[in-house]
């Protein structure tokens, strides 16, 4: 089966299941976008999508002391905005990624971790203009953006960019074996992308 016939899915994922958590299933150009709030509905989702890749944004592992990673360390030497998994405001959403992930791994899903800032950042993407992120979309080619679609939802669409981009062997790894790794893309212009 070719890679756009296969479906990827992009994660923005909520600290609590009373908040939104963006989900997005890309299938070569053409993408389906909604909120799901529970652990279940979201594990119903992605395991209905039969995805060949999830990238959920969220911490996936935690650090072996302190608060930080080393993939927080050097994603912030090489300017890509991350809090650590462990600082107070991340921790419920940390451990929330970490348990769906594993949830997910059972059922023999690839899941990588993503950043979808640091997405955009590495594209030239503007980082929070989500009415020029959309229309960026558009003409990468993506199909089936409609209705007012909220920042949670743009974020899930990044994050199945990634696992996109990841497949194409388009990204890198930052980070190591023992504390987990952010997958970004390779700095480039996101013209260069087409859907």
């Amino acid at each position: 089966m070719r890679l756009n016939e296969r479906n990827i899915v992009g994660i923005d994922l909520a600290s609590k299941p009373e908040r939104p958590t963006g989900w997005a299933c890309l299938k070569g150009n053409k993408i389906k976008v909604k909120k799901i709030f529970s652990d279940e509905n979201i594990l119903e989702e992605t395991a209905h999508a039969k995805p060949v890749i999830v990238a959920i944004d969220a911490p996936l592992t935690l650090p072996k002391r302190g608060v930080n990673r080393e993939s927080d360390r050097e994603m912030r030497r090489r300017g890509y905005p991350v809090l650590p998994p462990l600082y107070p405001a991340m921790k419920m959403l940390t451990y929330r990624g970490i348990k769906l992930a594993e949830k997910l791994r059972d059922q023999e899903i690839d899941v990588i971790e993503v950043h979808p800032t640091s997405t955009r950042k590495s594209l030239s993407m503007p980082v929070k203009d989500w009415k020029n992120i959309r229309k960026i979309f558009k003409q990468m080619g993506i199909q089936g953006l409609s209705g007012d679609l909220s920042s949670h939802e743009l974020d899930a669409v990044t994050a199945a960019i990634t696992g996109y981009l990841h497949i194409k062997r388009d990204t890198e790894k930052i980070g190591d074996s023992v504390e987990g790794y952010i997958v970004v893309p390779v700095r480039k212009l996101w013209r260069e992308i087409k859907l």
